[in-house]
């Protein structure tokens, strides 16, 4: 389609390079400037935030570091409407006159109803966001109108088939969930691609899952190519399917960005055998990883202990990868201290479920924690 960005990569502004790393609103904004300008120099032009990132502070902070900065035609911009933030049908142009307020865009080139899943797609049928968006697009102020989605291949059927009126279609991929039973990432791609919908990609290295494997995966990628990195691998797999026309990054430092561009400037498509060294290196992973959390954080925020998941999780999968909890103590047991020190302890969890109910991985998130708690408060 004509709207497709000349280059593949798109800047996620999600995880985003921070003073204090307890604080996702805390932004290191000369750095991401940095970020921006190489990104920009580069011929890349995407960019990627929404209402919640960064603890609500990403949309600012492309305002700061993006839209006041670069003339408005040379980029585009996307964010989104997520169901967890509107009731009323008045909500969805509060939100909206604040996101204009707060990106300073004029526009945006991209909006798209956020993350559907079974949990959300009745509050945005009752609120007719589908209608709204497109009453968006017809007075210009959105150029482009899709979605994001977080659920089975056969409920984007119903949706794609229900409003052939959305562009485009934002999907997980990455190789370990091409063929998870849980994200089923092949078989969305493929519902898109028979629907003639572009996709956009999140989550290409898995919040970071992909960027540290196990030494065993590592091998069979430096064996094939030594000179690209490990998370490259996950990023040109997504890339290499034709119907993606961006694959986001949510790149947290400038070395992050060099890295990206390094190859994907002049991007050339992964090989069959190096997509077959891909799926090798998915079932050793899959073998090793405790929790498929892709730290989106999307459960920290309406979490009542303010319980420091997605970090709990990091750490623990490091314990837990290649039999790591064998050894007895780990450095991950005073990174577990420090980290709780300021946030809720993963025994302070009350199963209350808020977070279960937002996770867009599905995730068990409640039985995790008791996980967490056993192994580093015992």
């Amino acid at each position: 389609m004509e709207f497709k960005p000349a280059k593949k990569l798109g800047f996620g502004l999600m995880r985003l390079p921070l003073n204090d790393k307890s604080n996702p609103a805390d932004i290191n904004m000369e750095q991401l400037k940095q970020m921006v300008d190489l990104f920009m120099e580069n011929g890349f032009t995407y960019f990627d935030t929404a209402w919640m990132y960064n603890a609500f502070a990403s949309e600012s902070a492309a305002k700061e570091a993006l839209v006041s900065r670069y003339p408005r035609e040379s980029f585009t911009l996307a964010t989104k409407l997520h169901a967890g933030f509107i009731e009323t049908k008045e909500d969805r142009d509060k939100i909206f006159n604040t996101q204009l307020e707060r990106t300073g865009a004029g526009y945006f080139d991209y909006y798209l109803i956020h993350g559907i899943e079974a949990t959300m797609i009745e509050k945005y049928e009752s609120l007719e966001c589908f209608d709204w968006l497109l009453e968006k697009k017809d007075s210009g102020l959105v150029k482009h109108a899709g979605f994001s989605f977080h659920d089975t291949p056969e409920m984007l059927e119903e949706i794609l088939t229900k409003h052939p009126e959305m562009e485009f279609v934002q999907l997980q991929i990455n190789y370990l969930d091409w063929e998870s039973e849980w994200i089923r990432s092949r078989a969305c791609y493929e519902v898109a691609e028979r629907h003639g919908k572009p996709v956009i990609v999140m989550e290409p290295v898995k919040g970071g899952t992909l960027a540290k494997v196990p030494s065993e995966a590592e091998a069979l990628f430096k064996a094939q190519d030594p000179s690209m990195s490990v998370p490259s691998w996950a990023i040109r797999f997504a890339a290499s399917l034709p119907n993606v026309m961006v694959v986001l990054s949510g790149m947290s430092s400038i070395d992050q960005m060099k890295d990206n561009l390094s190859y994907m400037k002049e991007f050339r498509p992964l090989s069959e055998e190096e997509q077959k060294i891909c799926f090798k290196a998915a079932d050793i992973i899959n073998s090793q990883i405790a929790i498929p959390c892709t730290g989106c954080s999307y459960c920290t925020e309406g979490c009542p202990m303010n319980i420091a998941i997605p970090q709990y999780f990091s750490i623990y999968n490091e314990d837990m990868r290649e039999h790591l909890e064998e050894k007895g103590w780990t450095i991950n047991f005073t990174n577990y201290e420090i980290i709780s020190g300021t946030r809720g302890k993963a025994s302070d969890c009350i199963a209350c479920g808020q977070c279960e109910g937002v996770c867009p991985q599905h995730l068990s998130i409640i039985d995790y924690l008791k996980d967490v708690a056993a192994h580093y408060e015992h």
